[in-house]
């Protein structure tokens, strides 16, 4: 008797929740393997890829909790990503790639396998208390999230601020998650001092494509009630419309424009799709499933924007681009933008001068 056909079992399958349909090897193993149905054991055999994937935490131990960098076409010099990997499973996420360090998936490993900073008042405490130190704004969800799900039980992120205002330094925020609100205490807070300033990402207003695109973050009315929420409660936030994607949601940049603006907010942002490294085969992998007819045309742009490949890092264009069709974003996003009176510089300027090492601090074992 001959076996059915084989094939693989991740080709044909969603898992529900999630944004990438496979979970490639890290680009450092050098062995490769793909779970297959051999037709043997019936509907039994084909439990592997639908099964939901459930996401796993793991201590973090990392010493330095403060990363660096040298990038002259970003506005910080040093971030803290209190989670590696991120449960939204955003398909496009260009931190996906990271997980390959932790011999991890950049696929579903990444939405899956989250890992989590360890004792991070302490760490941060000792980041600032060594000779030297300089201080300048820290940036938040450069990377990951700040605010993904696991951040409701965990509570790093909401340390990490308290610790923040203990010393008085300067920090900014980018997310997609209404749960920034819950430290509403502490961002005002800082926000009188200021010492803050948030982004709120909006890819959409389609809640179908939110869904398919990052499958468990925060709906685009619940995003717009966040920009809202934030700028009455006087905490300085702007949008960030990230990123643009051609042929998928670069028609909806003027609308996106016009509702951040009823929020009250006043400043806008915008950043083009990054694949860089393993996300671009999980992107097109992405398009193939959800936009089969379009997936061509999106590419072919895309490629377009990035000197005929699917990505280019140099420093300076790697954020909206080059040529006709990236030159037409950035016109549209102009006239957009003073239509309706948006700034679109993000960065606001932020105190430097509050900073109170330990030793100066009367209260330091209290709570701000």
């Amino acid at each position: 008797m001959r076996p059915p056909e084989t094939m693989a079992v991740n080709e044909k399958r969603l898992h529900k929740g999630r944004g990438a349909i496979s979970n490639p090897a890290s680009r450092f193993d050098p062995h490769v393997s793909e779970p297959i149905d051999d037709g043997w054991n019936g509907a039994e055999s084909m439990d592997i890829s639908s099964s939901a994937p459930k996401t796993r935490f793991f201590p973090d131990q990392t010493r330095n909790i403060i990363a660096t960098n040298k990038s002259p076409d970003i506005s910080f010099d040093r971030s803290i990503n209190p989670y590696k990997g991120c449960e939204h499973g955003c398909v496009y996420c260009y931190a996906r790639p990271t997980h390959a360090f932790l011999g991890l998936s950049p696929g579903l490993d990444f939405e899956t396998q989250i890992f989590y900073k360890t004792e991070p008042a302490a760490r941060l405490g000792e980041a600032f208390e060594r000779r030297g130190y300089k201080v300048r704004p820290i940036a938040m969800g450069t990377n990951t999230d700040p605010y993904q799900p696991g951040e409701r039980q965990l509570g790093i992120t909401r340390e990490i601020l308290k610790t923040l205002l203990r010393y008085r330094h300067p920090v900014t925020l980018v997310t997609k998650s209404t749960l920034i609100l819950r430290d509403l205490d502490i961002l005002t807070k800082l926000a009188k001092l200021e010492l803050v300033q948030v982004s709120v990402s909006v890819t959409t207003l389609s809640n179908g494509l939110k869904t398919a695109l990052e499958p468990r973050t925060a709906g685009p009315q619940a995003r717009l009630r966040v920009l809202d929420s934030l700028h009455q409660a006087g905490v300085p936030v702007g949008a960030m419309i990230a990123p643009v994607i051609p042929c998928i949601n670069d028609h909806e940049l003027e609308d996106i424009v016009v509702a951040v603006s009823k929020t009250g907010v006043s400043r806008v942002g915008y950043i083009l799709l990054r694949l860089p490294l393993e996300v671009e085969d999980l992107f097109v992998e992405w398009l193939q499933r959800h936009y089969p007819n379009r997936a061509k045309r999106v590419m072919s742009h895309i490629c377009a924007m990035r000197g005929g490949v699917a990505y280019r890092a140099e420093w300076g264009t790697r954020m909206r681009g080059q040529g006709t069709y990236a030159d037409l974003l950035a016109r549209r996003f102009e006239v957009a933008t003073k239509k309706v009176g948006l700034e679109t510089e993000m960065s606001a300027p932020l105190r430097t001068d509050l900073f109170r090492p330990a030793t100066d601090q009367l209260s330091l074992f209290g709570s701000p």
